[in-house]
């Protein structure tokens, strides 16, 4: 079996949407009430192309999951943080996609110089808590009854994991996900994580 990470595209929607389905209906993991359908998620890819990266494992020729990032606040000086989130298709799981997308995301961001990123996840969530744990995300605190869904409050938890090394010089200013693919090193940073995966 053939494994790619590589970036979403439009033809990816209705895959994206179905593997999302499940985190929304009669689920706490999203806070969205209604699955977003494959049109939604079409504006939503391109929406966050424009700056940010969108991944997906493909899977020969089946998208096995997907990867993103996102800002992580509007005032000017968060810039440099952003929020990722990944989600995998259920046939998948305990496969290494999860890992895989994720450490081809974080070079990514790392090439376009982030160096934060952040993950909220609806607690309890042992799976997912254990996947970022094992990337070198830390806890760093929990918003208590800050959602209520199906019937009861949830807390989330958020980790961060830095990106790049600690350093105290002005940050450069991030490039665009447009941008960074045009680089040299793009399919050595997009195929990333696909050791990672495990194909069947």
């Amino acid at each position: 079996m053939t494994v790619c990470i590589r970036s979403a595209r439009e033809a990816d929607a209705d895959a994206v949407a179905a593997i999302y389905r499940p985190a929304v209906d009669g689920s706490v993991i999203s806070f969205e009430l209604e699955a977003p359908t494959a049109d939604v998620m079409t504006r939503r890819i391109a929406e966050t192309t424009g700056i940010y990266p969108w991944l997906v494992c493909d899977i020969d020729g089946a998208v096995a999951g997907y990867a993103y990032a996102s800002r992580h606040a509007e005032r000017a000086a968060y810039r440099w943080t952003v929020n990722v989130s990944v989600y995998i298709a259920r046939p998948f799981h305990r496969r290494g996609i999860g890992r895989g997308l994720y450490l081809s995301l974080f070079a990514i961001l790392d090439a376009q110089g982030y160096r934060l990123a952040c993950a909220g996840i609806t607690l309890p969530n042992a799976a997912s808590v254990g996947l970022h744990e094992s990337l070198g995300f830390t806890l760093v605190g929990v918003y208590r009854r800050v959602g209520y869904k199906l019937g009861a409050w949830r807390d989330v938890g958020w980790w961060q994991r830095a990106l790049a090394a600690d350093d105290d010089r002005p940050p450069a200013e991030p490039i665009d996900f447009a941008t960074v693919q045009t680089r040299d090193d793009w399919p050595a940073l997009v195929g990333r994580g696909e050791a990672s995966v495990v194909a069947e």
